[in-house]
């Protein structure tokens, strides 16, 4: 081992002496290069010479023997995946992640729904009582009192509103279920004399399975009337919940927007701050139209059914305008709930009559009145309509299915402006060549005022 050093010094300087003889030959030096060459070579074989003569014969690793398989060193891990999978990876973890956020996010809203739905109520109101803050700011009130003068008499008007539907139901039940039974009575005998050969036996079979259904849970129902004082306590708070936003969000409504943007990270808050009042534009749209067409829809069914004889024609009017809320589905349960009044109580005519308007009015709403009145801004494609009205449906019930079409609309307004955002500042960002056509963007308003500003 001692005499290694010394071998490795003299062919280090053998080497420092091959350079030096071949920095100082000339490239073009002709018939010289051949010997230059042999003496390089022969130089490089004696100091090989010197190292094999200084190296322990013990120490010399043999070479491996001819039938041994070739081993091929291993490739990198990450080049050995191919890249589709690299990239299924790479977008599966973000997608857990953020399957993750939202399942944690509907379990916080799921705790405090009450809250959520009084809160949601509020905006939806607010957004359908602003225009006339704005009309009475501009008459010379103060924006206090044209504030309070529009709350009053929008919780006045949709309290009367209820209060008349349920006059009238506790007016009426009683000639309703008289004309009911009738009704019964008639379907009944039809039945009987109908082609479909249905015999008496078979009619008292089936009340009778109604009644011991009825017998069988009396108990679920005796408690689902108790669980009903609950549900009043908790309607009741959140009516008063949304009252006290409502009249917040009338009044400082430009305050609280502009406490919500310093929540927001700086880089992002420019496109929220212009995203923010283009999504209130829209579901101020959409709640103004929403209420035009079901008042449209109440009133032509409530005239029709008016004069097709059946009773509670007005309440069952209220009803169709409430449910007109639902997209969709609010249409198809408020109409068939006037067929079936109009069929047990005025016969099968006046039912198959009923669904006629019913029917002609909603088309004549969902192709004409629909388009024209709410516009681009709020279009939303009906696959879109049905998926979200279901999901909200499974999520929250009524209250999420009433809240899923507007939350699609509004959150279709976002993307599409913080994509034209973010796509209008890479191009002011990136230095565009001298020559160079600008690519088309769609250009980006200036920001909107915000909620409750009143301009």
């Amino acid at each position: 081992m001692s005499r290694v050093p010394g071998w490795i010094g003299r062919l280090g300087a053998g080497l420092s002496q091959m350079g030096e003889r071949m920095g100082r030959d000339e490239p073009d030096s002709g018939p010289l290069d051949d010997v230059r060459a042999s003496r390089r070579s022969a130089d490089a074989e004696a100091a090989a010479a010197d190292v094999a003569a200084d190296v322990d014969p013990e120490q010399v690793v043999p070479a491996p023997p001819a039938y041994a398989p070739a081993v091929s060193a291993r490739p990198d891990p990450v080049a050995a995946v191919p890249w589709g999978m690299r990239v299924a990876a790479e977008a599966g973890w973000r997608l857990l992640v953020l399957a993750g956020t939202l399942w944690v996010l509907m379990k916080v809203i799921s705790a405090v729904q009450l809250v959520v739905f009084a809160f949601v109520a509020a905006l939806l109101i607010t957004a359908m009582l602003q225009p006339t803050v704005v009309r009475l700011k501009r008459l010379g009130l103060p924006r206090g009192l044209a504030t309070v003068v529009t709350a009053v008499l929008g919780f006045v008007i949709m309290g009367l509103v209820g209060w008349f539907v349920v006059w009238q139901v506790m007016d009426n039940v009683d000639t309703l279920s008289s004309q009911v039974q009738d009704g019964i009575d008639d379907l009944r005998n039809w039945l009987l004399t109908s082609p479909f050969h249905v015999t008496e036996d078979q009619i008292n079979n089936i009340a009778k399975s109604l009644r011991e259904a009825v017998g069988a849970n009396t108990e679920e129902l005796t408690s689902a009337g108790l669980e009903g004082v609950t549900v009043i306590v908790e309607a009741m708070t959140g009516i008063l919940l949304a009252m006290f936003s409502t009249l917040f969000l009338l009044y400082d409504g430009k305050r609280i927007w502009q406490w919500v943007l310093k929540l927001v990270p700086a880089p992002a808050r420019p496109g929220i701050a212009g995203a923010g009042p283009r999504a209130w534009r829209t579901l101020t749209a959409y709640v103004r139209g929403t209420v035009i067409v079901a008042l449209i829809d109440a009133i032509f069914i409530g005239i029709g059914i008016y004069f097709l004889g059946v009773p509670m024609a007005v309440p069952l009017a209220v009803f169709i305008f409430l449910f007109a809320f639902i997209p969709l589905v609010g249409a198809v349960v408020s109409g068939a709930l006037a067929v079936v009044v109009g069929l047990v109580t005025q016969g099968v005519f006046t039912g198959l009559m009923t669904l006629v308007v019913v029917l002609a009015v909603q088309q004549i709403e969902g192709h004409i009145l629909q388009p024209f009145i709410l516009g681009r801004a709020v279009r939303v494609h009906p696959l879109a309509v049905v998926l979200s009205v279901a999901a909200g449906g499974l999520v929250a019930g009524i209250g999420g299915a009433v809240v899923a079409v507007p939350l699609v609309a509004v959150t279709n307004t976002v993307v599409g402006y913080l994509r034209a955002y973010s796509q209008e500042a890479a191009l002011k960002q990136s230095p565009q060549p001298r020559g160079a056509t600008a690519v088309d963007v769609a250009p980006v308003d200036p920001p909107a005022p915000s909620p409750g500003t009143g301009s």
